[in-house]
């Protein structure tokens, strides 16, 4: 009788060395006369255990990792296709590791379980029946649903879903589109890419109910350019889809229209914001637009548009199959549902982790990520990516919460965590967030444009104690120049991880470059 084993096939599974793993694997089941049936599932999001091996046992999947391609012979002496928990790296039953099993799974319920390329393994998990349930609805009562779900956007500026939604319904229009903001930036994450590689049927579903929702007949994932495995996986699953009849001209034999493309990023960390993304679809350069019109109500090609990150898509497949109330029963306040955090930076256990909102930041960065790879004391987080503040420990035990957050002038973001330990110089930081924005702006406004390159400059000067007192003033009102006067969000919020370091870890603009008080 064959055992099925599980080696995975994502981007970190891969970059450590996955592939010899499967084959090595394979060579030395048969060259000992046994029997396996190799599957190549998607991560579980435990990106420390990776490459996370499991083997199919009659009570469950046991799990052994971080594996390398050396202790395949050792595990395979030990018993591994027997599920023996005698070797190093065994770590028991896969659903029953700590950091998993505490999760609150919605949106990832699937990844590292099926094969993500096989629609049979993803129908067996619950999937398509969202959308099965959404053709047999009239558009107006799936927005409806999805108001009701509480469901907001993930990117960033976490606007209510179901609104955006409802804009485009209303919109006439002889033609809508889809477009599912797949340019993930952030510094410290990787949800997005986790989705796409592990069960991109999901947001194939998701696009889909989005389309049927707002009467819209052609999709586009804009995909970060230097994910070349998400696209091949997405292609190949679109392709799969279409065969299916999923996708195409006659959605599950209902008659209803939907197609979806992937289309490639420009590379430009400003793609992320949903006009300079239309414009560079459009085959434009990414220069960020002026609103109004919202893109709701001219979008690409000046046709009204959905713009959705991917986490906000994916979710909508659940929403639907299991109801607005089931998504929103989890979280609090105005934030329902789960939220994907990725921990990331010096952190000893980093991967994603889904929980509803409501967890604290303690609780994320001490349970699951167990404190610093380095042993020293955490002394800085920053949440949300590079445009987002710097959070000191008087703020770890707020809970992640959109309004919570913003009371204090943080953000979730895209829910990228990015941890710190004693040892990191916040003047530093805050010169980085300054050379990011200046690197990355567009250069279509002043405020960012110049206001990011003159930030670096004056902050080179305050740590070179050049009439640092003056600077420091200098660089206040230079913050505050940007928040009110630029286009975007890249230029509006720049100045927050700097105000940010500014009022939490003033004693490190009083120090030298070389860490030398002066």
């Amino acid at each position: 009788m064959s055992i099925r084993v599980f080696v995975p096939r994502d981007t970190t599974a891969l970059s450590l060395g996955a592939d010899v793993i499967a084959s090595r694997l394979i060579r030395e089941a048969t060259a000992r006369g046994q029997s396996i049936t190799l599957v190549r599932n998607g991560s579980r999001g435990l990106a420390w255990l990776e490459p996370l091996v499991e083997v199919e046992t009659p009570i469950g999947r046991f799990a052994y990792g971080p594996v390398t391609p050396g202790d395949v012979t050792t595990l395979l002496d030990s018993g591994l296709l027997e599920g023996s928990v005698s070797h190093p790296l065994a770590l028991g039953p896969t659903e029953e590791i700590d950091y998993l099993a505490k999760q609150q799974r919605l949106t990832f319920a699937r990844i590292g379980i099926t094969d993500p390329l096989s629609i049979d393994d993803y129908r067996a998990h619950s999937g398509f029946c969202g959308l099965e349930a959404a053709l047999q609805r009239e558009p107006q009562d799936i927005v409806e649903e999805v108001k009701a779900s509480g469901l907001r956007g993930r990117g960033g500026a976490a606007f209510p879903t179901g609104i955006k939604w409802q804009t485009v319904l209303d919109t006439p229009a002889d033609q809508k589109y889809i477009v599912c903001n797949a340019d993930e930036g952030d510094s410290g994450t990787f949800a997005d890419r986790l989705a796409m590689e592990c069960d991109p049927y999901m947001l194939i579903e998701g696009m889909t109910i989005a389309g049927l929702a707002v009467e819209a007949t052609q999709g586009y994932i804009y995909l970060r350019s230097e994910y070349p495995l998400a696209k091949q996986v997405l292609d190949e699953a679109i392709a799969r889809a279409e065969q299916a009849g999923y996708l195409g001209d006659n959605l599950c034999g209902s008659g209803r229209t939907f197609h979806l493309e992937v289309r490639l990023g420009a590379g430009a960390y400003i793609c992320g914001e949903e006009t300079s993304l239309l414009e560079s679809l459009e085959g434009k350069r990414g220069l960020v637009r002026f609103k109004p019109p919202l893109p709701a109500i001219e979008g690409l090609f000046g046709r009204p548009t959905v713009v959705n990150n991917v986490l906000s898509l994916a979710a909508v497949p659940f929403i639907l199959a299991e109801g607005a109330e089931a998504y929103a029963n989890h979280g609090m306040g105005r934030s329902r549902g789960t939220l994907a955090l990725q921990l990331a930076g010096n952190v000893k256990r980093g991967g994603l982790v889904e929980l509803a909102f409501g967890t604290t930041l303690r609780t994320l960065m001490e349970e699951f990520g167990g404190g610093t790879l380095t042993g020293k004391p955490l002394r800085a987080v920053q949440v949300g990516g590079p445009l987002c503040a710097y959070l000191p420990e008087s703020q770890w035990d707020m809970p992640l919460d959109y309004e919570t957050f913003a009371e204090v002038g943080a953000g979730v973001g895209h829910g990228g965590v990015v941890m710190f330990d004693e040892s990191v110089d916040m003047a530093e930081q805050a010169r980085f967030s300054m050379e990011f924005c200046k690197v990355e702006s567009c250069g279509k406004c002043t405020p960012c444009r110049i206001g990011s390159t003159r930030g670096v400059e004056v902050i080179d000067r305050i740590r070179a104690n050049d009439n640092r007192e003056a600077n420091l003033t200098l660089l206040h009102d230079l913050c505050e120049t940007m928040v009110d006067g630029s286009l975007c969000a890249m230029g509006g919020m720049t100045p927050f991880p700097v105000q940010s370091a500014l009022k939490h870890f003033p004693d490190d603009f009083q120090r030298a470059a070389n860490g030398d008080r002066s």
